[in-house]
């Protein structure tokens, strides 16, 4: 049975390599499935993707791809050196001199002689070069036969070419990741890649995708630890039930519930908030963890299951949910399926999130039967936090499949997942973060028209809970995904109540 491999190749800017790489797959039956090269990029650099009959010939292509020098196999250190060396004026000097440059396995950036110039025995020259080891014994070998004059000699990535673009890109990946080998790098370079590919022949600029991809790491990253902050919102909703929000740097929000002797939470953000979002519990009276008797999730992206495995307690959620955290593709069960952008952003995404859904013994699935409907939306499931009932909507499959809303009729509590969101309480930041993952998916739900019908819906419903509550001077509290808990004005979300920001002590 025929199996897909990659390579990643870095081959030399001249006419005929890519062709020799070719003739050597297609000696092997290699069949060519996809091939990414842009000089723009990356001039040295290309990604291929081969269906073999047999893993042996993958190995046999491997094999003369590496005595030709052209498989990337290892993404070392990367150095950087500028310096003037002094040559014989004689026939021959330069190209002994690049005899070490070669056996070094350098990349010359930049070279720079004229002798009819101030200086006719100088020859300026920058190298990038993979490794501390090879870097150290190049410049051995040239001390002891040249005068030498060192202008710089670094690791910082802004002294880098383009002749190594996705080395450099793969070092700053690996500062925002766990994982950290070297094949690790290359299989997902070749992800990566293949987005980029996609998204170009969208007329997307390639550079700003790879800027999307570090930005989103980085923000992640950084907005841990001291850096770490949320925004609160603390609401009586009966006189034994209590809702928090608590709004994330980066991710979704996290909702609980809290009674007298009782705690159920609401989605968990992401699984790199986990030690932050434990000391925030601890300040506003929500660290007994063993109280907690249910988490429930809306759906399957990492900002808002990619925690749950830190808990305790079982974690409730729709069997599309549970499908997509087991094919690692937001796009698993939709009609979109088949989309590289979105199974490569998923990867991304719970890379730089450390995901961490629950394991399977701890998954408590949804029932399939239907109790009822409200709007549109199926009622699969009700559960009990105090006196307060709460039913399990089933959405339509418009943001992900699976996703589902919780709600309470009696108290006016809607919670919506990410298909109704106050999009005007967005942060600066937290709008930027969203505009990164659009960037790099082109939209955020997997259906757009299912996704319309979904907020009408849901909208539909709020106003039909507020007229009901009226009597009583209550509103229908919205609680999405992202954003303030809000109630509808006309046809607009208004933030409900006041806010605080937490920040670390």
């Amino acid at each position: 049975m025929s199996k897909k491999f990659y390579f990643v190749a870095r081959m030399p800017d001249k006419p005929g390599a890519l062709h020799r790489a070719a003739e050597v797959i297609r000696r092997h039956q290699g069949n060519i499935n996809r091939i990414h090269y842009d000089r723009r990029i990356d001039p040295n650099t290309v990604f291929f993707e081969v269906t073999f009959k047999s893993e042996e010939n993958y190995y046999l292509v491997r094999q003369e791809l590496q005595r030709l020098g052209y498989l990337q196999e290892s993404i070392a250190p990367l150095k950087f050196l500028k310096f003037n060396v002094y040559l014989p004026h004689r026939p021959g000097a330069l190209f002994e001199f690049l005899n070490y440059v070669t056996e070094a396995q350098a990349n010359i950036a930049f070279l720079d002689f004229d002798e009819k110039g101030p200086h006719p025995d100088r020859l300026t020259v920058s190298l990038t070069v993979e490794g501390t080891t090879l870097i150290d014994k190049l410049l051995n070998d040239l001390k002891s036969r040249y005068r030498l004059e060192i202008l710089e000699y670094d690791t910082w990535e802004d002294s880098l070419d383009n002749t190594v673009f996705y080395l450099k890109f793969a070092q700053k990946l690996r500062k925002l990741i766990d994982k950290a080998e070297d094949e690790f790098l290359l299989r997902l370079l070749n992800d990566i890649n293949h987005i980029v590919q996609e998204l170009t022949n969208l007329n997307q600029d390639p550079k700003e995708v790879f800027t999307a991809i570090l930005a989103t790491g980085q923000m992640i990253k950084k907005s841990t630890g001291i850096s770490f902050y949320a925004d609160v919102q603390q609401i009586e909703v009966t006189p034994d039930v209590k809702l928090f929000s608590f709004q994330l740097p980066c991710g979704g929000n996290i909702f609980v519930l809290k009674t007298p002797e009782d705690m159920v939470m609401i989605d968990t953000g992401f699984g790199i908030y986990y030690e932050d979002v434990i000391k925030m519990f601890q300040y506003y009276g929500l660290g007994d963890l063993t109280r907690l008797s249910g988490i429930y999730i809306t759906h399957a992206d990492a900002d808002h299951v990619g925690a749950a495995d830190f808990f305790e307690a079982p974690t409730y959620l729709h069997e599309g949910t549970w499908g997509i955290i087991q094919k690692a593709n937001r796009a698993y069960g939709s009609q979109i399926e088949g989309s590289v952008l979105e199974e490569v952003y998923t990867k991304l995404i719970n890379l730089f999130s450390r995901f961490t859904p629950p394991l399977p013994e701890k998954v408590k699935m949804f029932p399939k039967k239907v109790l009822g409907l409200r709007n549109i939306f199926p009622v699969i499931y009700r559960f009990k936090v105090g006196t307060l009932e709460i039913e399990v909507l089933e959405s339509l499959g418009g943001h992900l499949y699976g996703q589902v809303f919780f709600y309470s009729p009696d108290v006016g509590l809607l919670f919506t997942g990410d298909s109704l969101l106050n999009l005007e309480s967005f942060t600066s930041e937290r709008k930027e973060f969203a505009r990164l993952a659009k960037i790099l998916m082109t939209s955020v739900n997997v259906d757009r028209e299912k996704a319309v019908r979904e907020r009408e819906a849901l909208l539909a419903l709020a106003k039909k809970t507020d007229k009901n509550l009226k009597p009583q001077g209550k509103r229908c509290l919205i609680c999405g995904g992202h954003g303030t808990v809000s109630v509808l004005e006309g046809e607009k979300l208004k933030t409900f109540g006041s806010i605080e920001t937490y920040h670390p002590s």
